[in-house]
């Protein structure tokens, strides 16, 4: 059984719930979300993988994930971008932010969500439980392209894009 860690809005932790009841009570609880970049700056996009149960085979960022109990939200970054892409390289927390999104099936992502940032030019190696494409893109043709088909895209990176693609391109 996985767990979650229920948050309130300062980030204080407030409890444990198995993941699936979080997602069916729309709980708010820590996430995390990386975002990979290459030496030319192009963006890595992974597609979910078609047995995720929400937004199964939409493209979103290189990494996401929640932190398992007494795991820091680092630590869990760095473990899930190995367990998800088999990728590891340096990163850093750039932000975070709080969201809310329903899905079709019921469920609902209530998350705070820490955002990290890192540069590698290592290929992706997937593991296919967890995403079944990739693909590099530089920023603004990924902008593009959520302009044009944001139904291909997942909830939570079309808002990290919208709303905090200033704060990626200062890094950058």
């Amino acid at each position: 059984m996985e767990e979650v860690i229920l948050v309130d809005e300062l980030d204080n932790p407030i409890g444990l719930m198995e993941k699936l009841e979080a997602h069916e009570k729309a709980l708010l609880h820590r996430a995390l979300s990386v975002l990979i970049f290459n030496s030319k700056n192009e963006f890595l996009l992974q597609q979910r993988s078609d047995n995720k149960y929400h937004s199964p085979g939409l493209w979103t960022n290189s990494c996401c994930s929640h932190p398992r109990p007494n795991e820091t939200v680092e630590e869990a970054a760095k473990r899930r971008l190995k367990e998800e892409m088999g990728m590891s390289c340096e990163i850093l927390k750039l932000f975070h932010f709080m969201y809310k999104a329903e899905f079709e099936n019921g469920l609902t992502e209530h998350e705070l969500d820490h955002v990290f940032v890192g540069k590698t030019d290592s290929l992706p190696n997937l593991n296919p439980d967890e995403a079944k494409s990739y693909r590099y893109l530089d920023l603004e043709a990924l902008i593009s392209e959520i302009e044009e088909k944001p139904e291909l895209f997942t909830p939570w990176f079309k808002i990290i894009i919208h709303q905090h693609i200033e704060k990626i391109k200062n890094w950058l």
